[in-house]
């Protein structure tokens, strides 16, 4: 390491410490290398002893007292509350790790809480999907719901038909039963009549005519009690036809009480479903609530941790320092002296109790030397050294130019074979939707051309589209120079070119037949149906035109039944044409 500890033997000469104090190393194990500096650190009693007994400490020396007080030979003195670099670094070591401590419980209930976000989440996508369950079967149920309401409206109009055709019948039947009992009292006064004559021949004559008129009404009372048996048989089919209406009619109020009643449950597990939610995103607020106070908890102890770091590094800077300007004073001190700074005094001939020369005059005769030193001219001995390692430094730079060159010529030809694969694919979808635009276009507008043109630069990756249109008796021109309408129709054109060859699930449309008139929405509408047909796409159409919605499956709407409350209403065609095709 540049900067570290050697083992040197022990003093030759040490200087004995003052009396009444012990050596350091008598209390502190450590390396080797320390021990000329523990050997030369006396441990006092007090504070008073260790005043006392500084002023005779000997170059080098210090003294330190139990309760962490400090003398120096030169006179600097640290007091027991100071606060020296290395008590700072314990009491930040310290704090490091409680702030460590404190970070992993955090870490652990930001964990904590992440988790119990994650279950609460889980629930509420749980719970949102039976809730979109129960909305579909509530929806299924209205839907159910409704055919039920109009098939018990058409049987309760079929049952009244057939209670009126009934009592018809009923009255018939009554007068024929009044006209055969009057016939009946009519034969049986002609027979006593016929009984009371004196004479048998006169009466014969009558009788005969009597006869003959009561022949007559039997047979006009024969057709008639016909009339009445067939109306009689009428009248009990429309009455068993009208129980089986009546009972067909309390099937459909037991399915409708039934539909109530699911409605009603479906209703009671939307609610839940509905407060299950409510009650999973107050969790979920709670769960966040807690990890943001976790996060800025986190945050804090995360500014306190680098603030302190930051402390830490900036003294162990200065201390690095410090020990880096001693080893430099040391280093030349043994590169000028050749021997350490505590050597010094003694190489240089001056025993501990002579007086030092004056520094000016120190100073002067140590320049004096540097000069004559320097005119004599340097030497570098770490030359062939420093080539070394200019030439290592050298060889790497070039070996990482190499790689760097290397990395652009692959990524140039990566971006080449994107740039041309790039090309094929657009040149190959421009074609296919070119076609389809062109055979769209003849079809929407019955006649005319159309194209696409790539302009304004060879590379198809740069260039811009323009859709050359000629409408039926109309020059080929750009797309902006047609109307409104054509615009319109070119567009949707295009549009659906596209969709021919990229299918896509689902597609909205905003208002496209708002411009065209009725012929072109018509064949708008023919293109859309078989294009839906033939392919997987769902077409959402936002319209106003009559045409339009006629020929689609399904139609929503937004009705306000009450003011500031709206609803959204559904008629599905098609299950309503088979209704009435049923009916």
């Amino acid at each position: 390491a540049p900067v570290h500890w050697r083992v040197l033997p022990p003093l030759l000469e040490p200087t004995a410490l003052p009396a009444g104090t012990e050596p350091l190393s008598h209390f502190v194990k450590a390396p080797a290398a320390l021990a000329r500096r523990l050997s030369q650190v006396g441990v006092v009693a007090d504070e008073r002893a260790g005043r006392d007994l500084s002023i005779r400490l000997a170059p080098g020396q210090r003294l330190v007292s139990r309760a962490g007080a400090m003398w120096r030979w030169d006179g600097f003195t640290v007091a027991v509350d100071a606060a020296t670099a290395a008590a700072t670094r314990l009491s930040q070591r310290k704090r490091l790790q409680e702030l460590s401590g404190e970070l992993a419980k955090a870490e652990a209930r930001v964990d904590e809480a992440r988790d119990r976000f994650e279950h609460k989440k889980t629930a509420a996508e749980a719970a949102a999907a039976r809730e979109k369950t129960a909305q579909e079967t509530l929806r299924q149920a209205f839907a159910d719901l409704g055919g039920a309401r109009d098939a018990h409206a058409q049987l309760a109009q079929q049952a009244t038909a057939v209670a009126s055709r009934r009592a018809a019948l009923t009255e018939a039947a009554e007068r024929l039963q009044a006209d055969l009992v009057e016939a009946e009292a009519q034969a049986t006064a002609a027979e006593e009549a016929q009984a009371d004559l004196a004479d048998p021949d006169s009466g014969r004559a009558a009788l005969s005519a009597q006869h003959a008129l009561v022949a007559k009404r039997r047979a006009a009372l024969t057709a008639r009690q016909s009339e009445s048996d067939r109306l009689t048989r009428e009248a009990e089919a429309r009455g068993r036809r009208s129980a089986e209406i009546a009972a067909g009619r309390d099937s459909w109020k037991r399915r409708t009480d039934s539909a109530a009643r699911q409605l009603t449950e479906l209703e009671e597990r939307r609610l839940a479903a509905e407060a299950e939610p409510r009650r999973a995103a107050d969790r979920l607020a709670k769960g966040e609530r807690r990890l943001a106070e976790a996060d800025k908890s986190l945050k804090s102890i995360e500014a306190e941790l680098a603030a302190a770091r930051e402390e830490r590094v900036r003294h162990e800077a200065v201390v690095a320092q410090a020990e880096s300007s001693r080893e430099a004073v040391a280093e030349r001190s043994a590169e000028r002296l050749g021997c350490p700074p505590a050597e010094a005094l003694t190489h240089a001939g001056v025993k501990p109790d002579d007086q030092l020369p004056e520094l000016e005059a120190v100073e002067r005769r140590l320049e004096q030397l540097i000069r004559e030193r320097e005119n004599m001219g340097a030497v570098n001995l770490r030359a062939e050294q420093e080539a070394t390692e200019v030439r290592e430094k050298t060889e790497v730079l070039q070996s990482e130019h190499d790689d760097l060159v290397q990395a652009i010529a692959r990524l140039r030809r990566g971006i080449a074979e994107l740039d041309r694969e790039g090309r094929e694919r657009l040149l190959a979808s421009y074609d296919t939707v070119n076609r389809h635009f062109q055979e769209l276009f003849v079809r929407l507008f019955g006649g005319g051309r159309a194209h696409l043109r790539l302009t304004e630069a060879e590379d198809p990756l740069d260039a811009g589209l323009e859709i050359m249109a000629s409408p039926p008796g109309k020059r080929l021109q750009v797309i902006s120079l047609l109307s409104g309408g054509e615009q319109a129709l070119a567009a949707i054109a295009l549009i659906f070119a596209v969709f021919l060859t990229n299918p896509a699930p689902v597609c909205v449309l905003d208002e496209v037949d708002a411009p065209l008139d009725d012929a072109n929405v018509d064949r708008f509408c023919a293109l859309l149906e078989e294009i839906a047909h033939h392919s997987k796409t769902r077409f959402l159409l936002v319209t106003h035109h009559r045409m339009t919605m006629a020929r689609m499956d399904r139609l929503f709407g937004v009705t306000m039944p009450e003011r500031g409350v709206s609803q959204l209403v559904s008629v599905d065609l098609q299950g309503a044409e088979r209704l009435s095709e049923s009916a």
